[in-house]
């Protein structure tokens, strides 16, 4: 099938606009392959210092001949989306051994939970992690003791770090281990449900606690398709996991030999072998290109749009959010995946998940196919099913058709014709929405805008029952350098309930909703942010503002907003406490939004 033209188009834009860091990244990876395997530039002293815990491998290790693979883990046992990380590094140790190698865990990163986090002050770190986990990446891999490298991690501000992290050793191979969403517990419309009751005070506090904890029961990534398993969509889009390995449920014989084939992969793409693969090269404009066009066809997370614009501009691709905009005209929505539709990831996995996905996309002409993968070259790879057969982990040939249609459609005969974001200029500034769950009848809300300096006051207001007409919530000072861009997902069933009342409602902030955004529009990431000048801080209660998702617009209708003086927050309370203090240079550094709302802003080159 011929690419797409718009495909093709933003593809070439893409490449142009990024020439000149591309090559410059390219010709730096390309030095650091050239020096050979890291450690043999090691002093012996400096050798056995990182040998010296390696018991039986020390040998092998000394001897420089076999691969040695460095593991970079987001463990830790308090999120059920990391707690089967505990398990990996054995797994890939043996694994390594039986392909003639060694494998050393070379460090961990932090992995925090926005689901724990919402609401909390805690929340206020989470966006920074993600460049946090990039650091900390650079720290382990910074011994230059290994020959290629595996990625533990599933959620929503890892991946993303570690791929950031990952490219700045892109001259080493790169293969993503997932741990797999729990399975299906409490379905998540009967959870939503729950929470909107206790949000309208219908039910009390025991009664949300029974909910969450049966829809939250066991090992594993959240079921619904937020930014944790949007994470795991992008990372085989791109080609950085093996086929068909986002969504197998952990601890169970298939994810333990993807595991186990992910080490012995990465070890065989190594500059020791014939297949030298680096991660720098994998990840190129078009790689990048099939990632958005995953993002639009499953209706993915808006925090990704954030989020790859910063991973891309680690490896000297440059994003922008027209990007996003033009692709999202063009390619379909193909899944209805909680909270756009009833379906959670494992009932999307069984229809036939991303394999049916990529399959249908690059029969459309929707995908580049000649990129390349941990898997080998050409994305077709990933059409195939992994599979154990008498014990032996096989790949066969997808079904090539949905088994549950209400799931899951071909990009031929889709949910509807265009994907699920949108950008949205005008004179408020540039904004993105999530309109794949958002009715056709609520994509355009004119009203008078309430205005909140945080999410409590809007909760107040709430309870004080002053909501009683058509109305936009403005929430400001919620951006990068105001506070770290907390996510707002705690205003979700509020909002919902409005809306349910037949009032038209909208959700207009500098700040993030939640990868899971669902019914309620809401025009997020608004940059200029209100503490950079931006015309959010001019707003006041009853202007009068449009938000036209359809026209991919956000403006302020009210005359004389634009002359006024930007009205100063009180932010003290915001800058310490749960840590805050300790990211005082993040907000002064980050960058905004739509260039990542990333500390990397001077990334050479």
């Amino acid at each position: 099938m011929t690419l797409n033209s718009t495909i093709d188009k933003v593809t070439d834009r893409i490449r142009t606009r990024s020439r000149p860091s591309r090559e410059a990244y390219l010709q730096r990876i390309g030095a650091a392959r050239d020096k050979g395997p890291a450690r043999a530039h090691l002093s012996c002293s400096g050798q056995a210092h990182a040998y010296a815990g390696a018991g039986a491998d020390q040998q092998a290790l000394a001897m420089e001949s076999a691969g040695n693979l460095g593991i970079v883990t987001s463990y830790n046992d308090m999120l059920s989306a990391h707690q089967p990380f505990e398990r990996f590094p054995e797994l890939i140790r043996e694994a390594a051994r039986e392909a003639g190698g060694t494998a050393q865990v070379a460090g961990g990163v932090p992995a925090m939970c926005d689901g724990v986090t919402q609401g909390e002050a805690g929340m206020e770190l989470s966006l920074f992690s993600r460049d946090v986990i990039a650091l900390a990446t650079g720290v382990a891999l910074s011994h230059n003791t290994f020959d290629a490298a595996v990625f533990l991690g599933v959620c929503d501000k890892i991946v993303p770090g570690l791929v950031i992290g990952a490219q700045a050793f892109g001259h080493l191979p790169a293969v993503f281990l997932p741990a797999g969403p729990m399975t299906s517990g409490l379905p998540n419309d009967e959870k939503s449900e729950v929470r909107k009751k206790f949000a309208s005070g219908e039910v009390g506090r025991e009664e949300l606690m029974r909910a969450e904890m049966a829809a939250y029961h066991g090992p594993g990534t959240c079921t619904f398709y937020g930014t944790a398993n949007t994470n795991q969509m992008l990372m085989e889009f791109m080609g950085l996991h093996l086929p068909g390995a986002s969504f197998v449920n952990p601890n169970t014989p298939l994810r333990d030999a993807l595991t186990r084939e992910g080490a012995k992969r990465a070890l065989s793409l190594s500059a020791l072998g014939n297949d030298y693969t680096p991660v720098g090269e994998i990840l190129d404009e078009r790689a990048w290109v099939n990632g958005i066009v995953g993002l639009h066809a499953t209706g993915g997370s808006t925090n990704l749009v954030i989020h790859m614009v910063a991973m891309a501009r680690a490896g000297g691709i440059v994003l922008d959010w027209e990007d996003f905009a033009e692709l999202s005209e063009t390619v379909p929505l193909m899944a209805r995946v909680y909270p756009n539709g009833l379906a959670d990831v494992n009932h999307f996995h069984a229809a036939g998940g991303l394999g049916y996905m990529i399959g249908s996309l690059l029969t459309e002409g929707l995908l580049h196919e000649d990129t390349r993968t941990v898997a080998g070259d050409g994305l077709n790879n990933y059409t195939a099913e992994p599979k154990l057969v008498d014990g032996a982990l096989t790949w066969e040939p997808g079904s090539g058709e949905s088994l549950n249609e209400k799931i899951l459609r071909s990009a031929a005969d889709p949910f509807q014709a265009t994907g699920g974001l949108k950008r949205l200029a005008g004179s408020l500034g540039v904004a993105v929405m999530k309109v794949s769950a958002v009715a056709d009848e609520h994509q355009v809300v004119e009203a008078p805008v309430r205005v909140f300096h945080d999410q409590d006051e809007v909760k107040a207001a709430f309870k004080a029952g002053e909501f009683t007409d058509d109305v936009i919530v403005v929430v400001r000072f919620q951006g990068p350098k105001a506070n770290g861009m907390p996510e707002l997902h705690s205003l979700t069933p509020l909002l919902s309930i409005l809306q349910g009342r037949g009032q038209k409602v909208a959700l207009v902030t500098d700040g993030r909703m939640s990868g899971a955004s669902g019914k309620v529009p809401a025009a997020i990431h608004v940059s200029p942010e209100a503490l950079d000048g931006g015309p959010i801080a001019r707003l006041q209660d009853g202007d009068l503002v449009r938000v036209d998702a359809k026209a991919g617009t956000i403006e302020i209708l009210t005359e004389g907003v634009l002359a006024r003086e930007n009205v100063v927050a009180d932010l003290s309370s915001v800058q310490a406490g749960t840590g805050r203090e300790l990211f005082a240079m993040f907000r002064n550094t980050v960058s905004t939004a739509d260039s990542g709302a990333t500390i990397f802003t001077e990334i050479p080159a």
